[in-house]
């Protein structure tokens, strides 16, 4: 077993199912500390698994001191974990060898289990629930409501009134507004037949859920995979994003790469003639981080395997008129895509 160091919330709660925002994590082959200041004494003794707990008012000096005392040569650290200050006081006081490897806590987590997909499975539920109340909400009630407030609204839905954390902060997106990927909230109000692009997820047992729908303002408003636009070109470019997206679904199989669900994808927006305004990868991994492994992305050479989970989200953005991105979860079961 490898002698690793974890700062990343997400990463240490995956190991001893307990995590909190100051905190290291180090484990040996036959053992592990979970170091913490006395804000978090009594949960961390209650709920961390495996893991001696060890209170301290400074987390680096009692690390320095279990490094010392295990006589250990190597040991494994993710660089995006520490600031310069405390790698520089680790390891100007320890011999040991701090090895690099860059998110390995995400490589490690990339399979999930059973059970995790079931908690995915259900923040998922959760997630649609979520909009179906929102799509709700904006038909009774989100004309001349701004971004900014339909944002607002998004958050208390998909929450459940705060039942559940957010993946993230929602995207509520209007028309132009749109043809942003990641798009900030603008004051700009919600007219009849505009196009809206929610992306929006929650958190269920802290494992994230992850969706993108696209509607326009009417009376049938809702967030389901068919829409009705009453402009052509709105139209058109949604049914492409559609079958990209469905397409690149269908296909997934365990043993394909994850270069080749991109392309796959792309291919049908290139044929199309609007390959230069898909300007993002496929997908990403989701699990205790919204951002996991595989990236679906032209670049990865992943070999896709049964039980990971990521997003198909392929999208068109023409710039100052509209985007449309088409998001779900998939779960690799029985060597196919499932959504979640």
């Amino acid at each position: 077993m490898l002698n690793y160091i974890l700062k990343n919330e997400n990463a240490i709660y995956y190991e001893c199912g307990y995590s909190c925002d100051n905190v290291i994590f180090i484990n040996f082959s036959d053992e592990s500390f979970f170091i913490t200041d006395a804000r978090y004494k009594i949960d961390a003794q209650l709920n961390v698994k495996s893991s001696k707990v060890i209170i301290s008012n400074d987390l680096i000096k009692s690390l320095i001191k279990i490094i010392k005392k295990a006589k250990i040569k190597k040991i494994l650290f993710d660089p995006f974990d520490f600031d310069v200050s405390s790698f520089n006081k680790l390891k100007s006081n320890i011999k040991t060898q701090l090895i690099p490897k860059k998110n390995f806590s995400k490589s490690k987590r990339i399979i999930k289990t059973n059970d995790e997909i079931e908690l995915l499975k259900k923040a998922s539920q959760l997630g649609r629930y979520g909009f179906e109340s929102f799509s709700f909400f904006i038909k009774n009630n989100g004309l001349n409501y701004s971004e900014k407030e339909l944002q607002f609204k998004a958050k208390e839905f998909m929450s459940q009134t705060g039942k559940y954390d957010l993946s993230f902060d929602p995207i509520v997106a209007f028309n132009e507004n749109s043809a942003k990927p990641h798009a900030f909230a603008s004051d700009v109000k919600l007219e009849n037949n505009d196009l809206i692009l929610v992306d929006a997820g929650i958190k269920y047992q802290r494992y994230c859920s992850d969706r993108t729908c696209v509607t326009t303002l009417n009376n049938n408003i809702n967030f389901t995979r068919t829409q009705q636009f009453s402009q052509k070109k709105q139209q058109k470019i949604y049914d492409i994003v559609l079958k990209a997206q469905q397409k690149a679904i269908t296909k997934v199989k365990v043993g394909i790469k994850a270069s080749k669900i991109d392309k796959i994808a792309r291919d049908v927006i290139e044929k199309s003639g609007y390959g230069k305004y898909f300007v993002h990868s496929t997908g990403h991994g989701v699990g205790l981080d919204i951002h996991e492994y595989p990236n679906i992305s032209s670049r990865s050479d992943v070999i896709i395997e049964e039980n990971m989970v990521f997003t198909i989200e392929p999208g068109i953005y023409l710039p100052n008129k509209f985007g449309i991105r088409i998001e779900d979860t998939v779960a690799i079961q029985n060597g196919q895509a499932i959504i979640l």
